[in-house]
């Protein structure tokens, strides 16, 4: 059965949106071979290009037809799996170029960014997940590209320093922050795979419908 669903469901994949928002991303790290001053914010330039593909991700979940689909044997959650295994490598391979794209002299530690990235882009989807979970939407896209930008934003604002997320590489804190991004995705792994359960509300109003 799965692979019956690989075709269709790859063409339902939003590689569009996905693949404009990795495009910007890899401007944003190649940004760090154009001079010593952008080398000086390769952290910087290289967490913005992980934003940028993370708002892609919001959009894997986009599915103009999905009061249609949630009819059909294939539950949700192994849909929404294929989705995903579909675009991980995808994402995968993205990080790998964004990586080499800068100069290994301004390079910032490898593992610590990749889990950053890891989380940032498990979060997106978790996000989608949620608002399709929990609202009617068919497109949780814009709406969660919205909250995922606000958070970003008011977290390396105002998020306290002893709890610091985004701080520089020479941070004393540089250790602590990437056991709190431990957390941050494990969290979203979670998240995630409690959204992809299909609520039993609409489950009952269904069986109610089809026996009427």
């Amino acid at each position: 059965m799965i692979r019956q669903l690989v075709f269709p469901v790859h063409r339902t994949v939003p590689w569009a949106a996905i693949g404009a928002a990795g495009a910007a991303g890899l401007l944003l790290a190649a940004l760090t071979r154009t001079g010593e001053t952008a080398e000086g914010l390769s952290l910087y330039l290289l967490r913005a290009a992980i934003l940028a593909f993370a708002v892609g991700l919001t959009f894997l979940l986009d599915d103009p037809a999905r009061h249609t689909t949630s009819t059909v044997p294939t539950r949700r959650p192994v849909r929404v799996a294929l989705r995903t295994a579909l675009v991980a490598p995808a994402a995968a391979a993205w990080w790998a170029v964004a990586l080499l794209l800068v100069p290994p002299g301004v390079r910032p530690p490898v593992g610590d960014l990749t889990l950053e990235a890891g989380a940032a882009f498990v979060l997106a989807v978790a996000g989608a997940a949620a608002a399709v979970r929990f609202s009617e939407v068919t497109r949780p896209g814009l709406p969660v590209t919205g909250a995922l930008l606000t958070t970003a934003v008011l977290t390396m604002l105002f998020w306290p320093g002893r709890w610091a997320l985004f701080v520089p590489v020479e941070d004393e804190r540089w250790v602590a922050a990437h056991e709190r991004w431990g957390l941050v995705l494990g969290g979203a792994v979670l998240t995630g795979a409690v959204c992809l359960m299909e609520p039993l509300r609409r489950r009952g109003w269904g069986r109610g419908r089809a026996r009427r």
